[in-house]
């Protein structure tokens, strides 16, 4: 088996509504997940504030 080059360390945790923050270790600033546009549409939520989805930032990484 080969040696671990990376463990991610993110602790997340919601600060209101669906919005969530991620603390994600070796970087400064923070990153926000939760609704926006047609998902909040869709699920029927009242965001106070929008942000990329969970969804989005997944599309982005793997489609690049």
């Amino acid at each position: 088996m080969r040696d671990i080059v990376h463990k991610s360390e993110i602790t997340i945790t919601r600060k209101s509504g669906p919005t969530r923050k991620a603390l994600i270790k070796g970087f400064d600033e923070p990153v926000y997940y939760g609704v926006h546009g047609g998902i909040k549409g869709f699920y029927r939520i009242d965001a106070d504030e929008e942000h990329a989805a969970t969804l989005d930032h997944m599309v982005g990484a793997v489609g690049g």
